[in-house]
């Protein structure tokens, strides 16, 4: 199935790992040209790695999604070296580094850098992205957010917060930009083996009584038995899979939706 995105531009936040490093590879394969927004240097070898298996153009860019400053540079060098940007991957988010059940084992100040890089910067982002995409009347915007945002989840209240967010003001988004030909969709992944998977395991791990620990292979074969119908892990490019195609000509009329992938995770709630 030809996606129709060779050429193209295709930014991806916390491109360097992750959902954000298989969404740009994936893009990549299609022939899109790719940068990737992340922070320090992290994106450099990544981008290395894309120039060199897929023939395309690719950049990283050292960007706080939550900074305006950085985030309009980032813009310009990525236009001025890539070109227009046709289609954006917001999939920069950090959790909160604590296991949240109840809420009160966290405190009211461990909400606030959450909130900064989850919900500020995606809006710091649309708003620096969406503006040139209305100008040129076209273009994608897809946020990840995460079945978190749908059902509660008590692991970590912040970042459930902040993915319920992400995922409303998707909504608003799409509503605003449909007009401009400009799509915005969102996917929530379920259970990723990423870092910040693996951080909610070590903060539970490190506020259980030694004698109930569990290593994280056993606790996550557990959680995934026990709430995903399908048995087993979703994958980073099966996210990225998912991403490809909401940006793609093949979703021509696929806006303000927001699409699980998650092996049927949200359907057990």
């Amino acid at each position: 199935m030809d996606l129709n995105l060779k050429g193209r531009v295709a930014v991806v936040t916390g491109g360097a790992s992750g959902i954000g490093r298989a969404a740009a590879r994936a893009f990549a394969a299609e022939g899109a040209h790719v940068a990737l927004w992340d922070l320090g240097d992290a994106g450099a070898a990544v981008a290395d790695e894309i120039r060199s298996t897929f023939s395309v153009r690719a950049i990283a860019v050292a960007a706080d999604v939550a900074e305006e400053a950085p985030i309009a540079s980032a813009v310009e060098r990525t236009v001025a070296e890539l070109g227009p940007i046709d289609h954006l991957v917001h999939a920069a988010a950090i959790g909160s580094g604590k296991f949240g059940f109840p809420f009160t084992n966290l405190r009211p100040s461990d909400w606030p850098r959450v909130l900064r890089v989850n919900v500020m910067g995606m809006a710091v982002v649309a708003h620096a992205v969406a503006p040139r995409m209305v100008e040129r009347t076209g273009g994608t915007l897809v946020f990840v957010a995460s079945v978190a945002g749908q059902i509660g989840s008590q692991t970590d209240p912040p970042y459930s917060a902040s993915k319920a967010a992400n995922i409303n003001f998707a909504q608003c988004l799409a509503k605003d930009l449909a007009p401009h030909g400009v799509r915005v969709n969102t996917v929530c992944p379920g259970m990723v083996q990423t870092p910040l998977n693996r951080g909610v395991w070590q903060a539970w791990h490190d506020q259980t009584p030694e004698a109930e620990r569990l290593p994280y292979e056993e606790w996550s074969a557990r959680k995934i038995r026990a709430v995903v119908p399908l048995g087993r892990w979703q994958t980073p490019e099966a996210i990225a899979d998912m991403i490809v195609f909401l940006s793609s000509d093949r979703t021509a009329h696929v806006t303000g939706q927001t699409i699980n992938v998650d092996g049927g995770f949200v359907m057990h709630w």
